[in-house]
């Protein structure tokens, strides 16, 4: 399924900074950035949980948000991109 990942993390502080860099990378793990604090996941149930787990571990929730977006399996008619930054086809193949 296609999660899409939303996040807010307040950097007024070191901390903040640091846990902006770890919801990154996070992230990162598991999609592709689409904007600066955006992520496209495609993920099964599993996947999902441990990923939603390991982002709330880390969030202040009294000063940072997350949102998540599911958009399931049939995601490929639900999302419409236009402009630069293409999208990878995150079920193709691999070429490096």
């Amino acid at each position: 399924m296609l999660v899409l990942i939303t996040y807010d993390v307040s950097t007024t502080s070191g901390a903040g900074q640091r846990r902006l860099r770890k919801v990154s990378k996070i992230c990162q793990n598991y999609g592709q950035r689409v904007q600066n604090s955006v992520f496209e996941c495609v993920v099964d149930a599993a996947q999902f949980a441990v990923l939603k787990m390991k982002l709330i571990e880390i969030i202040d929730q009294s000063e940072d948000s997350l949102r998540f977006y599911r958009l399931g399996n049939q995601y490929k008619t639900k999302v419409e991109h236009i402009g630069i930054k293409e999208s990878l086809d995150l079920e193709g193949p691999l070429i490096l």
